[in-house]
C-alpha cells in the first residue's frame, strides 16, 4: 500500500448530513482554498450519487487531507467505492448520524481491520 505525504496541517474531510457537517464545522474542521475547494459536502435527499462519489474520489486523491468522517448512511450509497478504496491514508471512518446508528457489520474499514487481525 502507497501512503502520501501528508503536511503537518493536514485536514479532517467530512461527508454527512447537515446536522453532522455544521457539527464539524462548528468545531473548526471546515476549510475553502483560494479555488474554492471544500473539504466537505453536506448530502440530502437531493444530492446526487454522483456528487458525492465526486466528493469521496476527489478527497481521497487530495495531500492535504489525512482523515475522512463519511456518515455511514452515505457510505452506503456509494458502498462499492469505499469497498474498493486501499489506502491507508486519508483514512476512512465511517460514523453514525442521528437518525441511523452506526452497524460495526456495514463497515467495510473495520471488516477488513478484522480479517487482517483474525479477530471475529
Amino acid at each position: 500500500m502507497a501512503t502520501k505525504n501528508i503536511t503537518e496541517n493536514a485536514l479532517v474531510a467530512v461527508i454527512g448530513d447537515e446536522d453532522i457537517v455544521t457539527g464539524f464545522l462548528l468545531a473548526g474542521v471546515g476549510q475553502k482554498d483560494k479555488k474554492k475547494n471544500e473539504n466537505f459536502l453536506v448530502v440530502d435527499n437531493k444530492t446526487s450519487q454522483s456528487k458525492i462519489e465526486q466528493a469521496f474520489k476527489s478527497f481521497t486523491t487530495r495531500h492535504d487531507i489525512a482523515i475522512i468522517m463519511i456518515s455511514q448512511k452515505v457510505a452506503d450509497e456509494i458502498r462499492y467505492l469505499i469497498d474498493e478504496y486501499n489506502q491507508v491514508i486519508p483514512t476512512i471512518l465511517e460514523i453514525p448520524s442521528k437518525d441511523h446508528p452506526y452497524d460495526p457489520t456495514k463497515d467495510s474499514i473495520m471488516m477488513k481491520v478484522k480479517r487482517m487481525t483474525g479477530s471475529d
